[in-house]
């Protein structure tokens, strides 16, 4: 594979996992670490992305918010966050997680909605306070400066005493074979019990991730509530997941 075969490979990853691991793209293309080393540090240094140990991270972490522009597939994390804010009541208790569709998901909130939101990740509590009419409670703990959310056996403990109304989660990798997967193994934890810790629970992720797999584990598929992406609910590559009894929005 060619070096600019290469790195348009790892930019698409990047983007679309938002976190890249040495050694799985070193799998993935064949080629040695050192030699996907050197790409992240290229690619790095060209500001395409951000190179740390062991891997990379999406531009999308460099700052706690991002100038439009900046998001991967944002228009159709837009539909998804319009989708998903249908579910959102008055008087809600609302569990979330971190990442850009996260993050859309604030910018949609109606000004007159009351809620509570819950969440240890840094960038979605910024957009929660700027809210009219939200409460928010901070999952405090240990900051993880990769994911930008809070990790650890206290945030963790505070999430087992919450039972939140519903849970919104986006997801980095999901297919009916291996479940809900991703790269990274402190907000694997904190997913899980965001899952427990909820009445309903709600994947939300662009097309693209459908039928991909990461390295950890989060959840079968079946162990969520509601699945939704852009795509119409009737399109034939989610078809699968409306038979497995996960409803599709």
């Amino acid at each position: 594979m060619l070096k600019r075969e290469r790195q348009a490979y790892i930019l698409h990853q990047v983007n679309l996992h938002n976190k890249v691991l040495s050694n799985s793209l070193s799998s993935e293309m064949r080629v040695s670490e050192d030699t996907i080393r050197r790409d992240l540090q290229e690619l790095s240094e060209t500001g395409k992305l951000i190179k740390v140990h062991g891997g990379a991270l999406s531009q999308s972490f460099d700052k706690i918010t991002q100038p439009n522009g900046r998001v991967y597939a944002q228009s159709d994390k837009q539909i998804i966050a319009g989708k998903a804010v249908s579910l959102i009541k008055d008087g809600m208790f609302v569990l979330t997680g971190g990442g850009t569709t996260i993050i859309e998901l604030a910018h949609t909130l109606p000004k007159e909605l009351n809620a509570t939101f819950i969440s240890g990740s840094i960038p979605a509590i910024v957009e929660y306070m700027m809210h009219p009419n939200i409460e928010v409670i901070v999952l405090g703990d240990k900051v993880s400066k990769t994911s930008k959310i809070t990790i650890g056996a206290d945030a963790l403990a505070r999430i087992k005493s919450i039972r939140a109304d519903i849970c919104f989660l986006g997801i980095n990798a999901i297919s009916l074979q291996n479940g809900i997967t991703d790269n990274d193994w402190d907000v694997v934890q904190l997913k899980k019990q965001m899952m427990a810790s909820s009445n309903k629970v709600v994947c939300l992720t662009i097309s693209e991730k459908i039928n991909t797999t990461q390295p950890i584990h989060v959840c079968p598929a079946a162990g969520i509530d509601i699945l939704i992406t852009e795509l119409d609910p009737k399109d034939p590559s989610l078809k699968p997941f409306v038979d497995a009894g996960i409803t599709v929005m």
